[in-house]
Protein backbone atom coordinates (compact mmCIF):
# COMPACT_ATOMS: atom_id res chain seq x y z
CA UNK A 1 0.00 0.00 0.00
CA UNK A 2 1.35 3.26 -0.75
CA UNK A 3 2.94 5.50 1.88
CA UNK A 4 3.05 9.17 2.08
CA UNK A 5 5.43 11.76 3.92
CA UNK A 6 3.27 14.80 4.07
CA UNK A 7 3.13 18.33 5.69
CA UNK A 8 -0.59 18.62 6.94
CA UNK A 9 -2.26 21.22 8.13
CA UNK A 10 -4.09 21.63 11.24
CA UNK A 11 -7.91 22.26 11.27
CA UNK A 12 -8.45 22.49 14.30
CA UNK A 13 -8.59 20.23 18.31
CA UNK A 14 -10.69 20.39 21.23
CA UNK A 15 -10.44 18.34 24.55
CA UNK A 16 -12.56 16.06 25.31
CA UNK A 17 -11.15 14.97 28.91
CA UNK A 18 -8.55 16.66 31.40
CA UNK A 19 -5.71 15.07 29.19
CA UNK A 20 -7.54 13.98 26.23
CA UNK A 21 -7.37 15.36 23.01
CA UNK A 22 -9.03 15.40 19.60
CA UNK A 23 -7.03 16.75 16.54
CA UNK A 24 -8.73 17.12 12.87
CA UNK A 25 -5.52 17.72 10.20
CA UNK A 26 -6.09 17.80 7.10
CA UNK A 27 -3.98 15.82 4.59
CA UNK A 28 -5.50 14.27 1.43
CA UNK A 29 -3.65 11.60 0.54
CA UNK A 30 -4.07 10.21 3.80
CA UNK A 31 -7.47 11.00 4.26
CA UNK A 32 -8.17 8.93 0.65
CA UNK A 33 -6.54 5.81 1.48
CA UNK A 34 -6.05 5.24 5.32
CA UNK A 35 -8.58 2.20 6.35
CA UNK A 36 -9.51 1.23 10.32
CA UNK A 37 -6.84 -0.23 11.75
CA UNK A 38 -3.97 1.87 10.29
CA UNK A 39 -1.53 4.30 12.17
CA UNK A 40 0.69 7.20 11.25
CA UNK A 41 4.08 8.43 12.85
CA UNK A 42 3.51 12.52 12.89
CA UNK A 43 6.76 14.66 14.06
CA UNK A 44 5.74 18.36 14.68
CA UNK A 45 7.77 21.06 13.32
CA UNK A 46 9.18 22.20 15.89
CA UNK A 47 13.37 21.99 16.60
CA UNK A 48 12.78 21.03 20.26
CA UNK A 49 10.94 17.83 19.85
CA UNK A 50 12.78 14.42 19.87
CA UNK A 51 14.33 13.15 16.57
CA UNK A 52 11.67 10.33 16.21
CA UNK A 53 8.52 10.15 15.18
CA UNK A 54 5.47 8.93 17.03
CA UNK A 55 2.62 6.37 15.92
CA UNK A 56 -0.63 7.29 16.72
CA UNK A 57 -4.00 5.49 15.77
CA UNK A 58 -6.38 6.90 12.69
CA UNK A 59 -9.51 7.79 14.79
CA UNK A 60 -11.67 9.22 11.66
CA UNK A 61 -11.65 10.15 8.37
CA UNK A 62 -13.62 12.79 6.26
CA UNK A 63 -12.52 11.48 2.86
CA UNK A 64 -14.64 14.49 1.11
CA UNK A 65 -12.94 17.05 3.57
CA UNK A 66 -9.62 15.42 3.03
CA UNK A 67 -8.98 15.26 6.53
CA UNK A 68 -8.83 12.46 9.70
CA UNK A 69 -8.58 12.52 13.47
CA UNK A 70 -6.31 11.20 16.19
CA UNK A 71 -7.18 11.08 19.22
CA UNK A 72 -4.07 11.37 21.73
CA UNK A 73 -3.36 11.40 25.98
CA UNK A 74 -0.90 14.20 26.93
CA UNK A 75 1.58 12.13 28.53
CA UNK A 76 5.01 13.49 26.83
CA UNK A 77 7.09 15.81 24.97
CA UNK A 78 5.26 15.02 21.55
CA UNK A 79 2.40 14.92 23.02
CA UNK A 80 2.36 18.14 25.09
CA UNK A 81 3.68 20.18 21.57
CA UNK A 82 1.06 18.67 19.85
CA UNK A 83 -1.34 20.14 22.14
CA UNK A 84 0.01 23.25 21.71
CA UNK A 85 -0.29 23.63 17.53
CA UNK A 86 -3.20 26.19 16.56
CA UNK A 87 -5.64 25.87 13.16
CA UNK A 88 -3.23 26.50 10.28
CA UNK A 89 0.04 25.11 11.68
CA UNK A 90 1.81 22.05 10.15
CA UNK A 91 2.20 19.06 11.42
CA UNK A 92 4.72 16.25 9.80
CA UNK A 93 3.05 12.50 8.50
CA UNK A 94 4.14 9.28 7.17
CA UNK A 95 1.52 7.31 6.69
CA UNK A 96 -1.10 5.52 5.96
CA UNK A 97 1.04 2.70 7.62
CA UNK A 98 0.30 -1.03 8.57
CA UNK A 99 -2.54 -3.22 8.06
CA UNK A 100 -6.21 -2.49 9.10
CA UNK A 101 -8.73 -4.87 10.56
CA UNK A 102 -10.74 -7.42 8.79
CA UNK A 103 -14.16 -5.95 7.58
CA UNK A 104 -15.81 -8.95 5.81
CA UNK A 105 -18.25 -9.62 8.89
CA UNK A 106 -21.83 -8.60 9.64
CA UNK A 107 -22.57 -8.20 13.08
CA UNK A 108 -19.46 -6.95 15.52
CA UNK A 109 -18.79 -6.39 18.64
CA UNK A 110 -16.23 -3.93 19.66
CA UNK A 111 -14.48 -3.90 22.99
CA UNK A 112 -11.87 -1.25 24.21
CA UNK A 113 -10.68 1.07 26.75
CA UNK A 114 -8.81 4.09 26.85
CA UNK A 115 -6.93 5.34 23.81
CA UNK A 116 -7.54 2.37 22.54
CA UNK A 117 -10.95 3.48 22.02
CA UNK A 118 -9.43 5.58 19.12
CA UNK A 119 -8.85 3.09 15.83
CA UNK A 120 -12.48 1.13 17.05
CA UNK A 121 -14.09 4.93 16.26
CA UNK A 122 -12.90 4.95 13.09
CA UNK A 123 -14.05 1.03 12.23
CA UNK A 124 -17.34 2.11 13.66
CA UNK A 125 -17.66 4.78 11.00
CA UNK A 126 -17.00 2.75 8.24
CA UNK A 127 -17.57 -0.80 8.52
CA UNK A 128 -20.30 -1.23 5.67
CA UNK A 129 -23.18 -3.98 6.11
CA UNK A 130 -22.15 -4.50 9.53
CA UNK A 131 -24.41 -4.00 12.36
CA UNK A 132 -21.80 -3.32 15.19
CA UNK A 133 -22.21 -3.10 19.23
CA UNK A 134 -19.60 -1.37 21.29
CA UNK A 135 -18.35 -2.53 24.41
CA UNK A 136 -16.33 0.66 26.71
CA UNK A 137 -14.37 0.15 29.73
CA UNK A 138 -13.20 3.22 31.51
CA UNK A 139 -12.08 3.42 35.83
CA UNK A 140 -14.85 5.93 36.34
CA UNK A 141 -17.75 7.97 34.63
CA UNK A 142 -15.55 10.93 33.97
CA UNK A 143 -13.11 8.81 31.43
CA UNK A 144 -16.70 7.98 29.45
CA UNK A 145 -16.76 10.96 26.71
CA UNK A 146 -16.30 8.02 24.73
CA UNK A 147 -20.24 7.27 24.80
CA UNK A 148 -20.80 10.28 22.78
CA UNK A 149 -18.64 9.77 20.32
CA UNK A 150 -19.88 6.24 19.49
CA UNK A 151 -23.35 6.94 19.62
CA UNK A 152 -24.70 7.53 16.47
CA UNK A 153 -21.80 4.87 14.87
CA UNK A 154 -23.20 2.08 16.56
CA UNK A 155 -26.21 -0.22 17.15
CA UNK A 156 -25.74 -0.87 20.98
CA UNK A 157 -23.81 0.55 23.54
CA UNK A 158 -22.60 -1.07 26.78
CA UNK A 159 -20.01 0.83 29.55
CA UNK A 160 -18.82 -0.46 32.39
CA UNK A 161 -17.18 1.58 35.23
CA UNK A 162 -14.39 0.22 37.62
CA UNK A 163 -16.01 1.89 40.57
CA UNK A 164 -19.46 1.15 39.71
CA UNK A 165 -20.31 4.83 38.54
CA UNK A 166 -21.87 4.52 35.46
CA UNK A 167 -23.24 1.53 33.79
CA UNK A 168 -22.11 -2.01 34.99
CA UNK A 169 -19.60 -2.05 37.74
CA UNK A 170 -16.71 -4.03 36.62
CA UNK A 171 -14.39 -4.57 33.99
CA UNK A 172 -15.53 -4.87 30.35
CA UNK A 173 -15.20 -8.71 30.85
CA UNK A 174 -17.76 -8.58 33.28
CA UNK A 175 -20.30 -8.45 31.05
CA UNK A 176 -18.82 -10.17 28.20
CA UNK A 177 -19.57 -13.84 28.50
CA UNK A 178 -23.05 -13.14 28.66
CA UNK A 179 -22.71 -10.47 25.68
CA UNK A 180 -20.95 -13.23 23.65
CA UNK A 181 -24.20 -15.94 24.37
CA UNK A 182 -27.11 -13.50 23.05
CA UNK A 183 -25.68 -11.30 20.75
CA UNK A 184 -24.91 -13.42 17.82
CA UNK A 185 -21.52 -12.00 16.96
CA UNK A 186 -19.83 -13.25 13.93
CA UNK A 187 -16.47 -11.46 15.12
CA UNK A 188 -14.50 -9.55 18.54
CA UNK A 189 -11.96 -6.63 17.40
CA UNK A 190 -10.19 -5.82 20.60
CA UNK A 191 -8.01 -2.35 21.26
CA UNK A 192 -6.42 -1.34 24.77
CA UNK A 193 -4.54 -2.07 27.27
CA UNK A 194 -2.32 -5.27 26.68
CA UNK A 195 -3.46 -7.06 30.13
CA UNK A 196 -7.33 -5.91 29.01
CA UNK A 197 -6.98 -7.46 25.70
CA UNK A 198 -5.40 -10.76 27.18
CA UNK A 199 -8.79 -11.16 29.65
CA UNK A 200 -11.24 -10.77 26.69
CA UNK A 201 -9.27 -12.92 24.28
CA UNK A 202 -9.06 -15.77 26.98
CA UNK A 203 -12.96 -15.27 26.93
CA UNK A 204 -13.64 -15.25 23.40
CA UNK A 205 -11.29 -17.97 22.40
CA UNK A 206 -13.77 -21.00 23.93
CA UNK A 207 -16.16 -19.93 21.65
CA UNK A 208 -14.90 -20.37 18.48
CA UNK A 209 -15.73 -16.58 17.53
CA UNK A 210 -13.13 -15.04 15.12
CA UNK A 211 -11.60 -12.43 17.11
CA UNK A 212 -9.06 -9.87 16.19
CA UNK A 213 -6.78 -7.44 18.06
CA UNK A 214 -4.93 -4.46 17.65
CA UNK A 215 -1.29 -4.13 19.68
CA UNK A 216 0.59 -0.83 20.57
CA UNK A 217 4.02 -0.59 21.07
CA UNK A 218 6.89 1.90 20.82
CA UNK A 219 8.45 1.63 17.38
CA UNK A 220 11.78 3.61 16.29
CA UNK A 221 10.70 4.20 12.83
CA UNK A 222 7.04 2.46 12.05
CA UNK A 223 8.39 0.98 8.70
CA UNK A 224 9.73 -2.42 9.88
CA UNK A 225 13.28 -2.03 9.88
CA UNK A 226 14.60 -0.94 13.58
CA UNK A 227 12.72 -3.97 15.21
CA UNK A 228 11.67 -2.48 18.15
CA UNK A 229 8.51 -3.26 17.97
CA UNK A 230 8.77 -7.29 17.40
CA UNK A 231 6.52 -9.73 19.62
CA UNK A 232 6.20 -13.30 19.67
CA UNK A 233 3.87 -15.01 16.74
CA UNK A 234 3.17 -18.76 15.54
CA UNK A 235 6.40 -19.85 14.93
CA UNK A 236 7.79 -16.12 14.09
CA UNK A 237 9.03 -12.84 15.38
CA UNK A 238 6.40 -10.83 13.80
CA UNK A 239 6.55 -7.24 13.15
CA UNK A 240 3.64 -4.69 14.89
CA UNK A 241 4.22 -1.92 12.29
CA UNK A 242 4.75 -3.74 9.01
CA UNK A 243 2.82 -7.56 10.47
CA UNK A 244 0.02 -5.42 12.17
CA UNK A 245 -0.72 -3.60 14.02
CA UNK A 246 -3.80 -5.79 13.31
CA UNK A 247 -3.67 -9.51 14.28
CA UNK A 248 -5.93 -12.18 14.47
CA UNK A 249 -5.57 -13.41 18.07
CA UNK A 250 -4.00 -16.55 17.28
CA UNK A 251 -1.53 -15.11 14.99
CA UNK A 252 0.35 -13.80 18.41
CA UNK A 253 1.93 -15.65 21.70
CA UNK A 254 2.74 -12.71 23.80
CA UNK A 255 2.14 -9.49 23.55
Amino acid sequence: MTKYLVDGTILGQRSLSPDIRVMEIKAPEIAKTAEPGQFVTIKTNHLSVPLLRRPFGVAGVDREKGSFLLIYRVVGETTHLMETLKEGDSISILGPLGHGFDRTHKNALLIGGGVGLAPLHFLAADYPGAQVDVLIGARTAKELFWTELFRDKTRRQIETTDDGTWGIKGMVTTPLPELLKEGQYDCVYVCGPSPMMRAVVDIVRPTGIPCQISLEKYMGCGLGACLSCTCSGIGRRVKVCKDGPVFWAGEVTAW
